[in-house]
């Protein structure tokens, strides 16, 4: 392929209103094997400060077809974020900034105990729930958040696939179907048959996992369930930032790829938003959508009772909990109120809650109250939804999350990273955009009977195991 004549770049940026010097020097001479639309995404990528990305570009005639590649990744990456690339790098920047500034996100706030319902298994409330939230099954929907591959564990492939118990060797994935179709039969015999709706199930895949979600589905008939009952809804990667001036990171293999990670499990809800599937729903009158992780197998045990509190409740957002002892290694549902007026029900990481705590007047911090445990719930990341409200908010933000971002620096001196980050947002940070009429609630049960995620490899399991019954040894013989 010929290159193009210094006449012909010329006359394409002027008539793009573009200065030749403006922009990398071998990227003028590639304009003609450029689309329209490439063009305008080269554009773009120059006005937010991406010109590295054209530095080392070859001459026209060679790499075309790399080229072409990078332009399809680009408009990718630009269309698959809310606001596109412009507003990634824009937030970026913020964040970034205040990352190296050291600035706490929970300035001006002061935490408190929320509302929510405390539940003691089998008694008289907890019945109550649970025959409540059983009849609300079947105007639910589940969404299961499957991202992720399980190499943590020791494991290789998707972590639904991984056995929930060793008796049957029966998997995740089979558990989670196996118990909303049982759901789905318990609620229509409750409801006396008045309706026969089918349990609509969402599992959220990405690039490492949607293949082999899919397999698993079709090799075991989708466990029972009717394939259409299921929808796979697959999140895409975010661009890779190299420094505090959110330049994106390249391939250090390929100098026409831009480096992508995971964005988060937040990504669901945007997924949502724009497949039409809430739309769907509210329109056959369902109320409720459930979002759950992928390896905790008691789950189920608890979503009954947990329903039923926020169909009594009334709750928008009801986030499942378990009791947790102050200090220990999960988040805490809180309510920060603003020394503006401002106040939203969260989820706060335990490594920040005790800060937070003992900086606005509690000098102990996060401590045991006469309960034994914490005030503040442990969150299991388990959410409960009202579908209209949901739908509501969504289409105001898209459904877009607020994000963070966690560079890894060097050194003190927070000018470069160890390696590229990117900005990552996750599902229970919904609530933070909500007015302060929404009801947020939280719904606390023993964790023996919701609460067991697969989180260690046997080998660091095998430590918890060991530091667990030497506690619990020590504490028997204790006086």
């Amino acid at each position: 392929m010929t290159s193009a004549t210094p006449d012909s770049a010329a006359e394409i940026l002027s008539n793009l209103n573009i200065n030749a010097c403006d922009w990398p020097p071998n990227l003028p001479k590639n304009l003609h094997i450029l689309s329209p639309d490439q063009i305008e995404l080269a554009k773009m990528l120059l006005e937010i400060g991406q010109s590295h990305l054209f530095q080392h570009w070859a001459e026209p005639g060679v790499e075309d077809d790399q080229k072409k590649a990078f332009f399809a990744q680009v408009a990718k990456l630009n269309s698959s974020y809310p606001g596109g690339l412009a507003s990634y790098i824009k937030t970026a920047r913020q964040l970034l900034a205040d990352s190296k500034a050291g600035k706490n996100p929970y300035d001006g706030f002061a935490p408190s105990v929320p509302a929510g319902e405390v539940l003691s298994f089998g008694d008289d409330n907890f019945i109550k729930f649970e025959e409540t939230g059983v009849k609300e099954a079947q105007n639910a929907a589940f969404v299961l958040v499957a991202g992720g591959l399980g190499e943590r564990l020791g494991y290789n492939g998707i972590k639904v696939a991984l056995p929930a118990e060793t008796t049957t060797g029966t998997c995740f994935l089979q558990l989670y179907i196996e118990s909303i179709l049982a759901l789905q039969e318990a609620s229509r015999r409750l409801t006396q048959g008045t309706c026969q709706k089918e349990i609509p199930f969402v599992i959220m895949t990405s690039d490492d996992t949607h293949t082999r979600m899919l397999d698993l589905l079709e090799s075991n008939s989708y466990f029972g369930m009717k394939p259409t009952q299921v929808k796979l809804l697959k999140q895409e990667k975010v661009a890779c930032l190299d420094d505090n001036d959110a330049r994106l990171a390249l391939d250090p293999h390929n100098k026409y790829k831009i480096q992508t990670k995971p964005h988060g499990h937040g990504d669901v809800h945007s997924l949502l938003y724009s497949s039409g599937l809430l739309n769907t729903w509210h329109a056959a009158g369902l109320r409720w959508v459930l979002f759950f992780q992928d390896t905790n197998g008691l789950l189920f045990k608890a979503i009954p009772a947990s329903l039923g509190v926020s169909a009594t409740k009334q709750y928008h957002v009801n986030s499942l909990a378990v009791q947790r002892k102050a200090k220990e290694a999960i988040g805490g549902i809180t309510r920060l109120t603003h020394s503006d007026g401002r106040s939203m029900v969260i989820n706060v990481e335990y490594n920040q809650l005790d800060p937070l705590l003992r900086a606005t007047g509690h000098p102990d911090g996060d401590v045991n109250c006469e309960t034994g445990y914490s005030p503040f719930p442990g969150n299991i990341n388990q959410l409960i939804l009202e579908l209209g409200p949901y739908i509501e908010e969504l289409s105001k933000t898209g459904g877009a999350i607020k994000e963070f971002v966690n560079p890894k620096y060097k050194d003190a001196s927070k000018t470069s990273f160890k390696s590229s980050t990117r900005l990552e947002c996750m599902m229970q940070d919904y609530p933070k955009t909500l007015p302060p009429s929404a009801r947020v609630g939280f719904t606390v049960m023993d964790a023996w009977l919701a609460y067991a995620p697969v989180k260690n490899n046997p080998e660091d399991a095998a430590k918890v195991n060991l530091y667990f019954f030497n506690n619990l040894w020590s504490s028997s013989f204790s006086v």
